[in-house]
């Protein structure tokens, strides 16, 4: 990964903020994907990234090649696990999501429900999600949104008890689990079981590169160590409902040619229904690897 470029050093880019309530999240501005990914240029890029845990390019033509490459700057690239996903054999490590059938048509089934609950990339890992890159292919005129919320401020608005509380618990993360009851009727294979157990990770975590804290829960989190099983599934879901109330999502309506790279460390996101029968949406997505949380 390309060094981080010191806060004195003024960018060749102009970053506008995508939303004037979320407090996060900023658009890249008169460069492209090619230019971003000289090393002169990405150190910029990458300080953006992490000061404000998201950026957009938009108006971009991005081929799986491209996409792969800049992925590639921020790190090792994941093939997921999920092969039925990987629509490019030259490029495994491009994850598509798309409700397009054989004929070209809409095919009436979504592609990953569980993709519309709040979550975060890879926590089913021994070794997280650092950055998913999602480009927007084709996107329906309604619905097919990606919300996204702040783990930072989510841990921050926590009373002292309550971060008290979470401070000493690990919740089990489970690709399996999730995956059955969002999407049961396409279910893992048991060699896809065998090859992400589930494994547990803290609720706060520090960030690797910024040091602040942040909850790390979502919709891979299964179980709490320790505690009884529903006690902790219940535990799990109030904490995911603290960390995204309605007022602190920023909502983002995807076009054609939109590039978002986000922080998994310390950012939920969920995507939103659309009409399968009726609406085309494909997306192309990388998953960064990145640490085991702490």
């Amino acid at each position: 990964m390309s060094v981080v470029a010191t806060t004195t050093e003024e960018a060749p880019f102009e970053v506008r903020p995508l939303s004037p309530d979320a407090g996060f999240g900023r658009a890249v501005v008169g460069i492209g994907l090619a230019e971003a990914a000289t090393p002169e240029v990405f150190r910029h890029v990458y300080r953006t990234f992490l000061e404000h845990q998201m950026i957009l390019f938009r108006d971009q033509e991005v081929p799986p090649p491209l996409q792969v490459a800049f992925a590639r700057n921020f790190g090792e690239v994941q093939i997921h696990v999920m092969n039925q996903y990987l629509g490019y054999p030259d490029h495994p490590e491009v994850y598509v999501l798309s409700n397009r059938g054989a004929d070209g048509e809409p095919s009436g089934r979504h592609p990953d429900k569980g993709t519309l609950h709040w979550h975060t990339d890879g926590s089913w890992r021994e070794t997280t999600g650092q950055a998913t890159m999602m480009v927007a292919e084709i996107v329906p005129r309604v619905g097919g949104e990606t919300h996204f919320a702040d783990m930072y401020g989510a841990y921050e608005r926590l009373p002292a008890a309550w971060k008290a509380r979470l401070a000493p618990l690990r919740a089990v993360h489970n690709l399996d689990f999730s995956r059955t009851r969002r999407h049961g009727e396409d279910p893992m294979s048991a060699a896809q079981k065998a090859e992400v157990p589930p494994v547990a990770h803290p609720i706060v975590r520090t960030h690797p590169e910024t040091g602040r804290p942040c909850l790390f829960v979502g919709d891979h989190a299964e179980y709490i160590e320790g505690m009884a099983y529903d006690e902790g599934r219940a535990l799990i879901e109030q904490v995911t409902r603290l960390a995204t109330p309605e007022d602190r999502i920023y909502r983002h309506v995807w076009r054609p040619g939109d590039v978002m790279v986000w922080d998994n460390r310390c950012l939920l996101h969920r995507a939103t229904p659309f009409d399968t029968a009726a609406e085309i949406r494909v997306m192309r997505r990388c998953t960064v690897l990145g640490d085991r949380p702490y």
